[in-house]
């Protein structure tokens, strides 16, 4: 049996013994295929961020990775994707408009960028049905207090829009990761339905902090508590208790397909920590179902 056979088994075999009907994945990647091949570059030359190498381990075409997706067991799933430079977004948008539109059990999702016209952009997008924003601290280097993107965190707040955002210093810093900007954030939206990507890796226990403060917040699960990422940004053990008080606002994510290691690897990881299947059954469907409606 092959590799992909493998996986897809144990997948399945996971949320099966829970009795889940499948399971939503929060956090994947699909975008114009020049861009994903840039994305994937960068991962291949990860190695002086991380000091770590980082095989991409679904690396096919497009039609490959939604099958797999589907063969695991994936009921929902987004299509993250994110500009690195102002006159991306609106682009990046309309793909994704097309995807979402071919491609009925991905969440239809949108980004943005600190530029003139974003609100513009953001409602249409908000108009065209999107369900789920990405916003990437990290690679997009901007301040999520930047004031052209005062009306757009308001606009998103007041639509309910959950916005998966890349706030964490890892895998490397940015001028904007961490806590304190997104806390700035927060102060003045706190309604805003912002999902921590990577459960704010490094800086987890600041991000759960702010997830305690701010019922709105969430975390997603995105290679957190895995072998690869427990190597070098080891979860604390001192906050396994936060990870149940806020069972109700952790989602599955996994970053599929840029991950070093097999998609069953990162449900396993989290079956590990030891927190029962009510709160498995919560992440990996519960949580993400109950936010998307």
């Amino acid at each position: 049996m092959g590799g992909d056979d493998r996986d897809r088994d144990d997948v399945v075999r996971f949320w099966r013994r829970l009795g889940l009907p499948g399971i939503i994945d929060v956090h994947t990647h699909f975008m114009p295929e020049r861009v994903l091949s840039k994305v994937w570059a960068y991962f291949d030359s990860a190695g002086p961020l991380t000091g770590l190498e980082w095989p991409i381990t679904y690396r096919r075409d497009e039609d490959e990775r939604l099958a797999l997706l589907r063969s695991f067991g994936v009921l929902r799933f987004t299509s993250m994707l994110y500009p690195h430079k102002a006159g991306m977004a609106a682009w990046l948008n309309g793909w994704a408009a097309g995807f979402a539109a071919r491609v009925p059990d991905c969440l239809h999702t949108a980004t943005f960028f600190p530029e003139e016209g974003v609100e513009t952009y953001v409602r249409e997008a908000v108009e065209a049905g999107a369900r789920v924003f990405k916003s990437h601290l990290q690679v997009g280097a901007y301040d999520p207090n930047d004031p052209l993107l005062e009306p757009v965190w308001g606009l998103l707040a007041e639509a309910g829009i959950p916005v998966v955002t890349h706030c964490g210093s890892g895998p490397a810093p940015g001028a904007y990761t961490g806590p304190a900007p997104v806390g700035r954030l927060l102060s003045r939206h706190p309604r805003l339905k912002l999902v921590v990507a990577h459960m704010g890796m490094p800086e987890y226990g600041e991000f759960l902090a702010l997830a305690a403060a701010y019922p709105g917040v969430r975390l997603d699960t995105t290679m957190a508590f895995t072998d690869f990422t427990e190597d070098f940004t080891p979860f604390p053990a001192a906050e396994r208790g936060r990870l149940a008080d806020l069972g109700d606002r952790i989602l599955l994510g996994t970053d599929f397909p840029n991950i070093p290691y097999p998609y069953a690897h990162q449900l396993h990881a989290l079956e590990r920590l030891g927190l029962g299947d009510d709160w498995l059954r919560a992440v990996c469907h519960g949580n993400a179902s109950s936010l998307f409606g």
